[in-house]
């Protein structure tokens, strides 16, 4: 583990503890979006074996290039918007899909990995560009997952871009929501939020840059 590592997860542990959560109690999810396999082999020489993933083609990737001890130890969760056509890619591998947002995507996880365990995505921000069905639709989509055998878990969601400080609603409307229907995870907060959401009842924070850095740039773009 490199000593940047450690002062991170050092420095995440300690805004866990001042929002008034039990470190252990929260499951971290180590962002390695369009981060190389270095940061991946760093993350599992650091404990975290929760790792999220954004693309499908890209966590195959990275699948692909660790060795089988190191596969056995990770715990991967798809968090980006999900393409139908690109679940099959991944389907033996997803420990839990966290980003199920509508009867399509459901049903192609269900064909690919029978009885897999998921979230259901919500938009409880209601920006459009944002994935997530509408809370409305949630007791639905949810019924529809489990009559596709899946294991639903609980709810996610993505707090309004660019303002933590509102995101205290969004996270508040998701506890509710995951409180109707009976569902214990709560995966909500990220590297700019995750106070908020913890002391919304978040029981999973998805954390990239504040454990990483800044995310590279990608080849060929303008800095």
């Amino acid at each position: 583990m490199s000593d940047d590592l450690r002062d991170s997860i050092a420095r995440l542990h300690d805004r866990i503890e001042r929002a008034g959560r039990d470190p252990a109690s929260v499951t971290v999810i180590a962002v390695t979006k369009g981060f190389g396999i270095d940061v991946v082999e760093d993350a599992l020489s650091a404990g975290l074996v929760d790792l999220g993933e954004n693309y499908a083609q890209d966590m195959r990737a990275k699948v692909d290039a660790l060795d089988l001890a190191q596969r056995a130890q990770v715990r991967w969760h798809f968090i980006g918007r999900l393409q139908s056509n690109k679940v099959r890619l991944i389907a033996g591998d997803v420990t839990l899909w966290q980003s199920v947002d509508r009867s399509s995507v459901a049903r192609e996880i269900a064909k690919h990995a029978a009885g897999a365990a998921v979230l259901v995505q919500v938009n409880t921000s209601n920006e459009p560009q944002k994935g997530g069905c509408e809370p409305g639709e949630v007791a639905r989509l949810v019924g529809e997952c489990r009559e596709l055998g899946l294991s639903v878990h609980g709810l996610m969601c993505v707090g309004p871009a660019d303002a933590p400080t509102e995101a205290r609603t969004a996270f508040r409307l998701l506890g509710s929501l995951a409180d109707d229907l009976g569902l214990h995870e709560r995966s909500m907060g990220m590297s700019d939020d995750l106070e908020i959401a913890l002391e919304e009842g978040s029981t999973m924070v998805r954390v990239g840059t504040a454990l990483f850095g800044r995310r590279p740039a990608p080849p060929g773009s303008r800095r």
